[in-house]
């Protein structure tokens, strides 16, 4: 079975497993989404879903966080950690959305990853989660699972995992793949104990690299 080959079987598996997997932070517009994924960096998905409710309560607009004090944001978003660089990137962000976007996102990938923050595992979620467009998210599920199934051969940089994927994932595959895999990387190929490997729909096909 070549890696391709590999790939939509397990989509395909995924798919069965994780109907409905979608992204794991609560939003209703794309500007908070950005906050969000930023705030996510070594940070819970659920602890960060908790502390914009107050963040987007009180700065309820691009224009309202972007004329938002600091050290304000700062406070707020402390819990997520990493506090004072996430909040300056979040101010910056949103005052460049404000002042050259008219408040809105860029629908362009390279135009996402001159904002302030925002690096490729962000542009790539906004990209197929805002916009539908073709996606890959290599976050550390991602990264840690596709290198267990053998879809990539002990590639550990995000970026380079994402170049592998582009070759044997079909482009409109790729976002909600990646939204399964971090479904099944909490569930079941687990990283802080041994995965369950005996509860696993891919069992008969994963290399179960580096899983003793």
């Amino acid at each position: 079975m070549t890696k391709k080959e590999l790939a939509l079987e397990i989509i395909e598996r995924l798919k069965k497993e994780y109907p409905d997997a979608g992204c794991t932070l609560d939003y209703d517009e794309a500007w908070k989404l950005l906050v969000s994924v930023r705030l996510a960096a070594q940070c819970t998905d659920a602890r960060v879903n908790v502390v914009v409710e107050g963040l987007f309560e009180k700065y309820p607009s691009v224009k309202a966080l972007a004329e938002a004090d600091v050290e304000d944001i700062e406070r707020i978003v402390k819990p997520c950690g990493l506090g004072h660089s996430k909040a300056r990137d979040i101010s910056a962000c949103m005052k460049m959305l404000q002042e050259e976007y008219d408040g809105k996102i860029p629908e362009d990938f390279n135009a996402l990853l001159k904002l302030p923050g925002v690096g490729r595992k962000s542009a790539n979620l906004i990209m197929g989660d805002v916009f539908g467009k073709p996606a890959i998210v290599t976050d550390t599920h991602c990264i840690r699972l596709v290198n267990r199934m053998g879809l990539v051969d002990g590639i550990k940089e995000p970026k380079k995992v994402e170049m592998e994927l582009w070759k044997i994932i079909p482009p409109e595959e790729g976002s909600d793949f990646c939204h399964r895999l971090v479904y099944h990387g909490r569930e079941i190929c687990t990283a802080r104990t041994k995965p369950y490997c005996d509860r696993c729909c891919l069992q008969d096909i994963c290399k179960k690299k580096g899983v003793d």
